[in-house]
């Protein structure tokens, strides 16, 4: 039995949202490729070297076979993404904001193609940690996971440049089930009686209501059903901050209202959906 729900395919999304990318991008000012963003010590060109990044290390892993930078010695994971990820931004410096577009649009297609070739029920390529780190992740939650990543930056380059975008419903509403799939790793420390449900509820035109179950000794996305013991409800927007710790802990539990077992409701407000 699976601890993920239902299969996400995002792969039709991965084009809308480079175009949408891409407008933004087109659109920005010299200052505005130098405005800092929330990830820290980063600005806007560094955010989009990111997604550079990403464009290119998936194509020459996935599709190429590329086994690229290796762990340092005693090197965490967090910390390996940390200089992996560095070294390429700044790299990226010495490319012009016209050329990144250029490569951005020349290259995402052919990502799209290494996407469309994945069978979603097989095992993943790159397991997704922040679900599970004891089984094996399916590849629509790999896929899943890159998508998420790359609307995610999309929207810290929007906040920076305040051009608020690409949150309707059909770009946004696979961010949030992606993320929700942390729910039951983020529960593994609270062990509860077989058939135990939570429910969080994601407020918004593109949320949604996420249940996990405690069943078989481990907690697992589950379909609706049950009365729940703990409830959490918070706003589309907070989610998808709190996911990626856009907004601190403390933030989410203000912005949420909860109910019922207190020590699965203060969980469930920590739920992280990306390597930190």
């Amino acid at each position: 039995m699976s601890i993920f729900g239902p299969v996400i395919d995002v792969r039709p999304l991965f084009p809308l949202e480079r175009q949408a990318l891409l407008d933004l991008l087109r659109s920005l000012t010299p200052a505005d490729w130098a405005r800092p963003t929330v990830c820290p010590g980063w600005d806007v060109h560094d955010v989009v070297g990111h997604v550079l990044n990403d464009y290119m290390r998936r194509l020459s892993g996935a599709r190429d076979g590329h086994a690229g930078a290796v762990f340092a010695d005693d090197e965490t994971l967090p910390a390996y993404l940390a200089r992996v990820n560095g070294e390429f931004v700044q790299a990226t410096h010495q490319l012009s904001p016209r050329l990144m577009i250029e490569l951005l649009e020349l290259l995402g297609p052919r990502l799209d193609e290494v996407w469309a070739a994945h069978d979603l029920e097989a095992p993943a390529g790159l397991n997704v940690s922040w679900a599970a780190t004891d089984v094996g992740s399916p590849a629509w939650l790999d896929v899943g996971r890159e998508y998420t990543e790359f609307w995610v930056h999309q929207q810290q380059v929007r906040d920076a440049v305040a051009r608020p975008g690409a949150a309707q419903p059909e770009l946004l509403a696979p961010v949030l089930g992606v993320f929700a799939q942390a729910l039951p790793f983020t529960l593994r420390e609270h062990d509860r009686p077989e058939g135990t449900v939570v429910v969080l509820e994601v407020l918004g035109a593109a949320g949604g209501r996420f249940w996990a179950a405690w069943r078989d000794g481990r907690w697992r996305m589950a379909e609706a059903g049950g009365e729940p013991v703990a409830r959490v409800a918070m706003g589309q927007d907070t989610f998808w901050r709190l996911a990626t710790r856009g907004i601190g802990v403390a933030e989410a539990r203000a912005r949420s209202e909860v109910s019922g077992d207190r020590e699965l409701t203060d969980a469930m407000t920590t739920l992280l959906a990306v390597v930190a």
